[in-house]
This record gives structure tokens, sequence and C-alpha cells, in this order.
């Protein structure tokens, strides 16, 4: 699911922002990077070497998981695929800055737009936007 997601975000033109480290964040940057896209990982560490091999600008904040107010305050809009705790801090920080957020199998909690397919949370997210 994520790839995909990466994918289609690049393919219609869109920087994928994510964490830039491994799992969900790293197969979506490699889709977007296969795509010819562009992806910024905002990293909870101190050093930019932390970021996924397919992480095109690595920030570094040396903030840990408070970094994910700054992946949601970077993002059009948010899409959540599966995800543990920090994925649910990303959805409650994207539900306090009223960002548009897509859900793909992740938490369900009022505000989140569910999705079945990568080509759906894409479109929903982007709609509005291009």
């Amino acid at each position: 699911m994520a790839y995909g997601v990466g994918r289609l975000l690049a393919e219609r033109g869109a920087v994928l922002v994510c964490g830039g480290l491994g799992g969900v964040m790293e197969e979506a940057a490699r889709g977007c990077r296969e795509a010819g896209g562009l992806s910024l990982g905002i990293l909870p560490g101190q050093e930019p070497g932390e970021a996924n091999d397919y992480i095109d600008i690595p920030v570094a904040t040396g903030i840990g998981y408070n970094r994910n107010s700054m992946v949601v305050l970077n993002a059009a809009a948010v899409i959540a695929i599966d995800g543990e705790y920090g994925t649910l801090s990303e959805i409650a920080f994207a539900r306090i800055f009223g960002k548009k957020i897509i859900g793909l199998n992740t938490w369900s909690i009022p505000g989140v737009i569910p999705a079945s397919s990568p080509e759906e949370a894409v479109t929903l997210a982007l709609e509005g936007l291009e």
C-alpha cells in the first residue's frame, strides 16, 4: 500500500512528506523515488544520515516523536497507512491543525476518511489541492 501511495503521489506531481525512516515510510519513499518524485523526510534524530535511502531531502530535528507535528504541518493532506502510536499522533496533530486525513487500514477515528486502495487514498487526499 505505502509503495503505491508514494508512486501515485509522485505521478500526480505531489511532494511526499514523511518521517523518513523505515517500514511504511521507506516503502512510500521508494515508490515516490521510482516514479521520479521528490520526498522530504523529517527525522526524529540529529543526523540526516538516519534517513532511508529513498529520501531526497532529509531534515534532522533532534526532537524525537515531537517531529510528528512538523511532518503534519508540512503536508497539504495526511494519508495514514496502517500504523502504531506514531501514526496515531500524526492523526491527532492533523485533526488539531485542520488537515484532511485519509486512512488506509489504520485507526478508525472520527475525521479520518477511509480509503480502500492507494489510488482512492491519493485521489481523496489531492481533491481540491491540484
